[in-house]
């Protein structure tokens, strides 16, 4: 006998009817937040206002890692190193470069002048950086700045003091490679071994250094209510995987459609340079846009705009 089918039992559900994973639909949400957060925030003018801080404590800063190169390192290996580096990054900005360069890591007495001098500079001038993504930070996340003036000057100043440092050993570590690297190998007394393992053991240790970097900046800058040091967020690596990816485009766009060095001349090169961090810093406040998302979304409230 035909038994006929309770019909409150449940029927067997097709897998295409199922409903999303709520841990992939909130991500999703988050970034679309993110993104819709991204335009009203007016975040491509914040990025470009990090461009300017950026680009003003770029200067003291390399005048003091050509000056410490030009105490510790060896003439002319250091100059040609740097030049490569510079060759690399704005062709046309070598010529201008190669006297300076020479003049401080030839001499090693104004190379410690200068050493003192672009230090100083440079620290003033990255606070100016730090305090501007504090500001951006404590924005995007809501926050109003409650520490007092004194107290948030000292931190801005001691993170910059360890950003920068920090920054100092990325530059090193790419500065300190092929003929100046065998140079360095050979003053210490280290072996053809050691400089190969050099050459290869730097790269996930400048990996390491750059992520630690955006975690003191992803950590501190939000404000008194942050929720402390976090080695990793979403949203910082989130941000590198924009930088890297916008990276990798704008370069293939500047090499294949691009005609900036027909346009600008020999300011072609400094015009892409300043394109590219605006676009680096427009990821990083994108970053920051998505760890905002997810902080409201995990605290049960919504943000606005």
């Amino acid at each position: 006998m035909a038994v006929d089918a309770d019909p409150g039992a449940a029927a067997p559900a097709d897998a295409s009817a199922r409903p999303p994973d709520p841990g992939r639909r909130r991500w999703w949400q988050a970034l679309r937040g993110a993104v819709r957060a991204f335009r009203n925030d007016d975040a491509t003018d914040r990025a470009a206002s990090l461009t300017f801080y950026g680009i003003l404590s770029l200067f003291p800063g390399a005048i003091a890692l050509f000056s410490l190169l030009g105490v510790f390192g060896s003439y002319p290996e250091t100059a040609d190193a740097l030049l490569s580096i510079v060759g690399d990054l704005a062709p046309s900005a070598v010529d201008a470069l190669t006297e300076p360069i020479g003049d401080v890591t030839r001499a090693a007495g104004t190379a410690g002048a200068f050493l003192g001098i672009g230090t100083l500079a440079a620290i003033w001038a990255a606070s100016g950086y730090v305090g501007a993504f504090a500001r951006a930070s404590s924005a995007i996340h809501g926050v109003e700045e409650g520490r007092p003036l004194w107290s948030m000057r000292l931190r801005q100043l001691l993170v910059t003091v360890v950003l920068l440092v920090m920054a100092a050993l990325v530059a090193i570590g790419l500065v300190v490679s092929g003929s100046l690297a065998a140079a360095v190998g050979d003053a210490i007394g280290a072996g053809a071994t050691a400089v190969h393992a050099w050459s290869v053991a730097k790269w996930p240790a400048l990996v390491l250094i750059v992520i630690v970097m955006l975690a003191i900046l992803f950590s501190w800058a939000p404000g008194p209510d942050a929720k402390g040091f976090r080695w990793i967020t979403p949203g910082s690596a989130f941000a590198v995987l924009v930088v890297i990816v916008a990276s990798a485009g704008f370069e293939v766009y500047v090499a294949n459609l691009g005609s900036y060095s027909a346009t600008y001349g020999s300011l072609g090169g400094v015009i892409v340079f300043l394109l590219w961090l605006w676009i680096a810093n427009c990821g990083l406040l994108l970053g920051l846009e998505l760890d905002a998302e997810l902080d409201a979304a995990r605290a049960g409230a919504g943000r606005g705009g």
